[in-house]
């Protein structure tokens, strides 16, 4: 039995994810057809993942539900067969760490994975600091209004990732236009064509955002070859795998999955973060009483949040999850906005407590595919927390947020706040 059919087309519906209706889904699967198949129109069909339980378990046999074969993200079958014409027959259009298996995962993730370790961001800590206190200067002098999305939570992690990456400051604005529209191809003002109706999954834009990525990191891949630095591009550009130099396509695939999803997930939690303080004046108070609370109420920021709404994952063999048959190669939608609000889990789940312990949130993946940057996305977010906390007085909403029309990424795009500085 397929799920009804307004869920299904809800779970495809860029807008759902803009305006909330995708938790009310989620919480009817979760009530009763926790693992149930969509057939939304334009699709193929797919099950609908929604337990905690049920994504862990997907998440930990990488051999039986593979990221390769089939799409990562949600895709039409129109856009799905446009990808496979366009690529000689592969589902992507880039090929990062998100889209590989065993045996090339493994592989490629250890080419960069000591950079993401704690030990090495540790030594990072004093220059993020710095640069979350010129964030917070800069909002300083906004004069008690601002838009806090856009002037804090795009460009405080944007400046850590780009400096780690090697990119100039002076590019950062164009690795922050280029990151929107590749997330929000779907949203009419972040697409590539503001304006227009947007697609989930608009080809010509996305491809052309691509395209310009591969030519701004084509020069600095022949740049850092020619002179390495101390600096992830430089890791990259010369990176060897199986004692052969990685290739042109992967090598761009890579830096696209740093300079977009190394800040967006980032930003989108940070703003998550500040909205709950606006929406919650007890949890400001709860935080600022003690800053050694700031890193509880940076996990629940991201449980709240979930930037990373779903991935897709697909059958190597006919196999059962939840007491469902799934057979080989079927698809399968990992709801991680909806494991993270699961009853059976989390105590009154759509409600934010920063001191809620344990927190067994899934924002940042589970098993092989879990988060590389995720130690540094939380560091970066307590150091930011840790400086601006002490000195607000108090904040609330000066107008209605607003959030991104998206089904894979999605976080909020205008946060107006009004705040008193101490």
């Amino acid at each position: 039995m397929s799920i009804p059919q307004d869920v299904a087309e809800t779970i495809v519906d860029p807008k759902a994810y803009a305006d909330g209706r995708i938790y009310k889904s989620y919480a009817w699967l979760r009530a009763n057809d926790p693992l149930g198949l969509a057939e939304p129109a334009g699709y193929d069909p797919f099950w609908v993942v929604t337990r905690h339980a049920d994504i862990l378990e997907i998440s930990r046999q990488n051999d039986l539900f593979h990221s390769g074969d089939r799409a990562t993200t949600i895709t039409s079958k129109a856009a799905g067969e446009q990808v496979r014409k366009l690529t000689g027959g592969s589902p992507h259009l880039v090929r990062s760490l998100v889209q590989m298996d065993a045996p090339d995962h493994p592989k490629y993730r250890a080419l960069t994975q000591a950079w993401f370790m704690p030990l090495n961001i540790r030594g990072l800590e004093d220059r993020i600091r710095k640069i979350a206190r010129a964030s917070v200067e800069r909002m300083a002098g906004k004069g008690g209004e601002c838009d806090f999305v856009r002037e804090v939570a795009l460009h405080y992690p944007l400046h850590v990732v780009m400096e780690i990456l090697g990119v100039p400051e002076a590019d950062e604005p164009r690795m922050l236009m280029l990151t929107q529209e590749l997330f929000g191809a779907a949203d009419p003002e972040l697409s590539r064509n503001p304006g227009a109706e947007a697609v989930p999954t608009d080809l010509g834009a996305i491809q052309g955002v691509l395209a310009d990525f591969y030519q701004y990191f084509a020069k600095i891949s022949a740049d850092r070859r020619a002179n390495p630095r101390d600096d992830l591009a430089s890791v990259i550009a010369n990176s060897e795998v199986d004692g052969l130099p990685i290739s042109e396509f992967e090598a761009m695939s890579y830096y696209v999955i740093v300079a977009t999803a190394g800040h967006d997930t980032t930003s989108s939690t940070t703003a998550g973060a500040m909205r709950a303080l606006c929406e919650n004046p007890d949890q400001l108070a709860y935080v600022k009483a003690d800053l050694a609370r700031v890193p509880g109420f940076i996990e629940e920021a991201i449980r709240w949040t979930t930037p990373v709404k779903t991935f897709m994952r697909s059958a190597t063999a006919d196999t059962q999850v939840g007491g469902h048959a799934i057979a080989k190669d079927d698809w399968l939608m990992l709801c991680y906005a909806s494991g993270n609000r699961d009853e059976s889990v989390f105590e009154e789940p759509d409600r934010f407590r920063a001191d809620r312990k344990p927190n067994k949130q899934l924002s940042f993946g589970y098993g092989a595919h879990l988060c590389l940057g995720q130690h540094l996305a939380k560091m970066e977010m307590r150091i930011l927390y840790e400086e601006l906390l002490p000195r607000l007085k108090s904040v609330e909403l000066a107008g209605p947020p607003r959030m991104s029309e998206a089904l894979f990424v999605n976080g909020l795009k205008s946060l107006p706040i009004r705040f008193e500085f101490l």
